[in-house]
Order: C-alpha cells, then sequence, then structure tokens
C-alpha cells in the first residue's frame, strides 16, 4: 500500500548555520491518494530565541514554547512515524536540512533519507507552472483551494493544506478517461493531434428544401407538447 506523509516545520529563523532550530514539526498521512486522517504534531523547545521576523510569520513565542520537549525527547517517535514513508515536503532542502541538522545534535547517526524518500513539491510546482509564483498560498488560489483560515503559518495546518494541493497537482484525469484518451493516440494522459495524409473531410450542408422539412418536423413536436428542450432553449435564451 502507497504511504506518503505530507510534512512541513517551523524554525527559529532561517539558517542551522545561524544556530537556528526546529519549534514545530507537522505531518499528515496519505495512503493510496486518500487522506487516513492520521498525523504527527509537536512543538519543540529550541532552547534559543525566535527570530523576530520568524515570530511574524508564525507567531510562535518562545513563551509558547516554554514547557515543550526538546527535539532529542521526540525524534524517536518522529522517525518511528515517517519511516518507509515518501515525503511530499514543499522546499524539501530548507526542511530536510533543518531535520537532519537536529538528528545530529542529538546523536542520531542516520539522516531522513536513510528512512524516507523526499518529494520536493515546490520543484514539482516549478516544473508544472514555469515562470509563475509557486508558494503555497499562490497554489491554492491557482487550485482553487480554500486557505482563508490560514492567517499564520503553522506546521501542522500547512502540511494539510499542502496535502490538498499535491493531490490536485497529480490528480490528472480518471482512468476511464486515460484510457479514452490513450485509445485516441495520447500519450501519457496528454492529448494529440492525429495528423492526416489524406484529404479533408467533406462537409456537406443542408439545403434549403431540407431546412423547411426540418421547420415542419419540429414545429409539429412543439405543438404535439414532445420538444420539450426546445422551448426550454427558447426560454434561457429569452432570460
Amino acid at each position: 500500500m502507497s504511504r506518503q506523509i505530507v510534512l512541513d516545520t517551523e524554525t527559529t529563523g532561517l539558517d542551522t548555520a545561524n544556530g537556528h532550530r526546529i519549534i514545530e514539526i507537522g505531518c499528515v498521512e496519505i495512503r493510496d491518494r486518500r487522506l487516513t486522517g492520521n498525523h504527527y504534531h509537536q512543538y519543540i523547545q529550541p532552547e534559543r530565541e525566535i527570530d523576530a521576523g520568524a515570530f511574524n510569520v508564525h507567531g510562535i513565542s518562545n513563551d509558547f514554547l516554554a514547557d515543550k520537549p526538546l527535539f532529542g525527547d521526540i525524534y524517536q517517535a518522529f522517525i518511528a512515524f515517517v519511516d518507509g514513508a515518501e515525503l511530499i515536503i514543499h522546499n524539501a532542502p530548507f526542511d530536510v536540512g533543518f531535520l537532519d541538522h537536529e538528528l545530529k545534535l542529538s546523536g542520531y547517526k542516520k539522516s531522513l533519507s536513510d528512512h524516507c524518500r523526499v518529494t520536493d513539491s515546490l520543484a514539482f510546482a516549478r516544473k508544472m507552472y514555469p515562470g509563475q509564483r509557486n508558494s503555497l498560498d499562490a497554489l491554492c488560489k491557482r487550485l482553487d483551494i480554500d486557505n482563508g483560515h490560514r492567517t499564520l503559518h503553522g506546521a501542522l495546518l500547512d502540511s494539510e493544506i499542502l496535502a490538498d494541493v499535491y493531490l490536485r497537482m497529480t490528480g490528472g484525469q480518471t482512468a476511464l478517461a486515460l484510457d479514452a484518451s490513450a485509445s485516441a493516440g495520447s500519450v501519457d494522459g496528454i492529448d494529440s493531434r492525429i495528423e492526416r495524409d489524406d484529404e479533408p473531410l467533406m462537409v456537406i450542408e443542408a439545403n434549403a428544401e431540407e431546412l423547411e422539412a426540418h421547420e415542419q418536423w419540429m414545429a409539429r413536436l412543439n405543438d404535439a407538447g414532445a420538444n420539450h428542450w426546445q422551448r426550454l432553449l427558447a426560454e434561457s435564451v429569452d432570460a
């Protein structure tokens, strides 16, 4: 059974080289393209101050985190949750870099890639929508996903939104539609034009006599009350 984990983190700042740490991890589980409701969520005491710029993004304060566990106390439960899954992360190098840094500080000898395969949904979106903005907010707007409740960033909330975005981006057509398009000459689910070497098909238009006969027949149906759709169409045009 295919198992994917959509993951997001919040941090004290932008760079581990400057001593910044993870303060929140949020994960939601997808199995066979369906959200299971199973999730992992943890706030973490970073043992340092949060940058003002980072606080403005996520709104998580040092006071709020004062009684939360250290990463070294929770990483085993985190690894157990994601082990063997494909991780879906927006701008994966950022989050994976922070997580590997935290694992190293905790004395763990392995990296995240030893447990999981990582897919960067930002890189995927850039290939799908080249030259466009591909932030989570921009993708929600483009894919008609409601994120009006997202006033601040949050790891669990953002992972839930990203799950919707990723499923929408990778949804494509149904199997039935793909089978139909394949029989019509499409490749990889993309419609392709069928080139013909012979002459264009001839279009034979009705002559005046045939058009008059058609109108008389339609009038007979209408008088009999059988031609409901014609009356509905007329009403919709007049509306």
